[in-house]
């Protein structure tokens, strides 16, 4: 049986002694809970920010105001802001951010529910992704986070 991908994600970053920050909007600390679950990830992963309110994202993250009424919360530009603004005020090597919209309401013929914007921010980049994961919440949630640590993983040079 093969280790989970987030013990993956752990190992290899406590190998190289790096850290990680999340920045989770509409997974509600879910890709957090799984790297939490992974026994030693206290040594790697400094901070996971749950920033659902717009408010949130310009506090805590430093996402800028004109990001969010130009493109909207659920969008690239806020998604990579989100990743970068972890990352430096957590200190750390690695930052996840995700923002979407998780449903039943809330979409829209450009950003219909189940859209959603995965950054990964990186010591020399941030790549940011847009899925389209339809369903109910738990779903697109599960999905989500899987999504998310395989982006962290491909930065990381993991299979």
């Amino acid at each position: 049986m093969s280790d989970a991908l987030e013990t993956k994600i752990v190992r290899r970053l406590t190998d190289r002694k790096q850290t990680l920050a999340v920045a989770e909007s509409c997974t509600g600390g879910y890709i957090s809970h799984r790297i939490t679950n992974v026994p030693g990830a206290s040594v790697v992963f400094l901070s996971g920010l749950v920033t659902y309110s717009n408010a949130a994202k310009q506090t805590f993250l430093g996402v800028r105001a004109e990001t969010l009424e130009r493109q909207g919360a659920v969008s690239e530009p806020v998604a990579r802001e989100m990743a970068e603004g972890a990352r430096r005020a957590s200190g750390t090597d690695y930052a996840i951010a995700v923002t979407g919209i998780a449903g039943p309401s809330g979409g829209s013929p450009e950003k219909p529910v189940g859209t959603v914007f995965i950054a990964v921010a990186t010591p020399t980049e941030t790549k940011v992704l847009r899925f389209f994961n339809p369903g109910d919440r738990l779903a697109f949630k599960e999905t989500t986070a899987r999504q998310a640590l395989e982006l962290l993983a491909a930065a990381l040079g993991l299979d």
